[in-house]
């Protein structure tokens, strides 16, 4: 009897941690430390996220004319090597029509932010890649995880180009990157950054089976669709930056007077508005936050009442949060004609904002699968 009461314990879901994941059980250890590394990847893909925004703001891109993976880790060390640079550089349209007046030392001030750009991209990719192969010596690593840490690091080489191939676009005739391609540049940037949280976050604790509580899967759905929505402005974002949209329409909360502008469908064709016209890209960006400043408090409020852990609720209030200062942050840089340090603060803020939506969708999927009380 009473070995059988031991396995009837032992069945049961909550004493079956192997059941909550979809590959085999593995080492607590080395759950932590693979996680622990993720984690420290994705601080540095925020810190490269905010070194790009001032790059970008500083108009610092397009001061590195060469892609050079390995040898382009030292910059110009003397006077000659700088020269050489520099003239590198007056070659370009930007310098040509832009910064022709430009001096060395003045240069150097563009250069840097564009090389240590770089240098961080290049250590983000040794800090996976490393890392990744030592745990795979020692086989730390189960079957089911390789594919995604190698569909990771595939993704962040695709960024590397992409980078490249951004550059490139405002090396010709007109002086600036193209908005499309810095739009997917930004965009690969987060993907990166969401596919190592997610990971990560499912290594710290495991997700349960699909849950059979209307309520839990209502809010689980929710939770989807607004990371979605942040993914949206992402891309807005990156138009906007792409276009330059925040220097014009300073006001808030109307656009210039009026809350859809006059000229949002200006250019002709119609569907271009959307890419190319300033007044179509803010009005776009800043709908998709109207929308997260209504649906996130409501969100909130579900919350606190829904079927899910206290921590999950915690959660929610920190992404309320951090939404209300990535506003705030938002309206400050629009009102100010986007100077730098906002304008990268509010780029880092998305990532931020991010972030915290990754962990509330995370622990609406390790609460309770099929009661109605919280954890």
């Amino acid at each position: 009897m009473e070995r059988d009461a031991q396995k009837a314990y032992n069945l049961q879901p909550e004493n079956l941690p192997f059941l909550l994941l979809p590959e085999p059980r593995m080492n607590h250890s080395a759950r932590r430390q693979i996680a622990i590394w993720l984690f420290i990847c994705s601080a540095m893909v925020f810190a490269i996220l905010v070194v790009g925004g001032v790059t970008r703001l500083t108009h610092s891109g397009l001061s590195i004319v060469e892609w050079q993976p390995i040898v382009g880790v030292v910059p110009p060390l003397n006077e000659k090597e700088w020269n050489e640079t520099f003239d590198k550089y007056k070659k370009t349209p930007e310098y040509q029509q832009v910064n022709h007046n430009m001096t060395v030392d003045e240069f150097k001030g563009i250069f840097y932010w564009e090389y240590w750009h770089r240098v961080l991209g290049r250590l983000i990719g040794v800090a996976f890649f490393l890392p990744f192969l030592y745990f795979w010596a020692r086989k730390k690593i189960e079957p089911g995880l390789t594919p995604k840490l190698l569909g990771i690091f595939a993704l962040g080489g695709l960024q590397g180009a992409m980078g490249w191939y951004m550059v490139k676009s405002g090396l010709v005739d007109d002086p600036r990157v193209s908005q499309y391609r810095l739009t997917a540049h930004l965009s690969l940037a987060f993907l990166i950054f969401i596919s190592m949280m997610w990971v990560a976050l499912g290594l710290v604790a495991a997700r349960a089976r699909e849950t059979t509580d209307g309520t839990l899967k209502q809010l689980q759905r929710t939770g989807f669709w607004l990371a979605l929505l942040a993914f949206y402005m992402v891309m807005t974002g990156g138009l906007v930056a792409g276009i330059r949209a925040g220097k014009a329409y300073n006001t808030f909360p109307l656009m210039n007077g009026n809350f859809i502008p006059p000229e949002i469908f200006m250019i002709d064709p119609w569907y271009l508005n959307f890419f190319n016209n300033m007044a179509t890209v803010q009005f776009d960006h800043r709908l998709g936050a109207w929308l997260l400043a209504f649906i996130v408090p409501w969100f909130w409020a579900k919350l606190r009442s829904g079927p899910v852990s206290a921590r999950a609720r915690w959660v929610s209030t920190l992404l309320l949060l951090v939404l209300a200062v990535q506003i705030a942050l938002g309206i400050a840089t629009l009102l100010l004609a986007v100077p730098v340090a906002l304008g990268a603060a509010h780029q880092g803020g998305a990532m931020v904002v991010f972030a915290v939506l990754l962990w509330l969708n995370h622990e609406l999927r390790v609460a309770p699968a099929s009661t109605g009380t919280a954890r």
